[in-house]
């Protein structure tokens, strides 16, 4: 049976990411292993896993395999190797970031199938570790707001007993109003009524009275 061509993509089933790892893990520290013995050659293989984990195979000392690749890096490196170097570099990130994006999915509580019962307990103590952080800081933003809302409300008691002594000293400082005049009316709060005479011709004489009422 022919196998299918293997599409080069980061695998997004987190078990069938695992199996895979392992699988191929297995197989490239065997070929390393033939290659050493077949060709008698010095082979180093280093190999950290999603988790963190450490996987190497070394022919002779990886210690010293790295010793002397460092030596040979430094005695000629030309652009070709330069750019080899920067190429392990930026996978070396990438599989960095993968690995952050796979812990920052597991905080979130996502892909969380794979995990073991002592990982899920890791999970959880960072999250209960992280939640007393945020609760501490709003704990201390609540405590700010509080003394700020008290300072304003101290300062605006203080306002307002300045206007209330500038108000009681106006009232005081104030003239007495002119006692209004008033009409003289009879008891029954009615006009009184005047009676006058009118006498028309010569003084002596008969005279005409005339009687008016007012």
């Amino acid at each position: 049976m022919v196998r299918g061509k293997t599409e080069m993509k980061l695998i997004e089933n987190a078990t069938s990411r695992q199996v895979t790892f392992s699988k191929r893990r297995n197989g490239l520290l065997k070929k390393a292993f033939e290659l050493s013995v077949l060709c008698d050659a010095e082979v180093a293989v280093i190999v950290f896993s999603p988790r963190g984990k450490l996987y190497e195979f070394s022919s002779t000392s990886m210690e010293k395999t790295i010793d002397r690749y460092r030596r040979h890096a430094k005695s000629g490196i030309n652009n070709n190797e330069v750019t080899q170097q920067w190429k392990f570099e930026a996978a070396s990130m990438s599989r960095k970031i993968e690995s952050l994006e796979v812990s920052k999915r597991k905080l979130l509580g996502e892909n969380l199938e794979s995990c073991s019962a002592e990982e899920l307990h890791e999970i959880e103590g960072k999250i209960e570790q992280s939640l007393c952080h945020v609760r501490g800081k709003k704990n201390q933003l609540l405590e700010e707001q509080i003394a700020t809302l008290k300072e304003q409300e101290q300062t605006l008691m203080e306002e307002n007993a300045l206007l209330r002594e500038k108000c009681k000293l106006q009232s005081q400082l104030r003239p007495a109003a002119a006692p209004e005049e008033t009409v003289p009316c009879s008891q029954d709060g009615e006009n009184m009524e005047v009676e006058t005479e009118l006498y028309i011709g010569w003084p002596g004489r008969g005279r005409t009275n005339c009687r008016s009422q007012g």
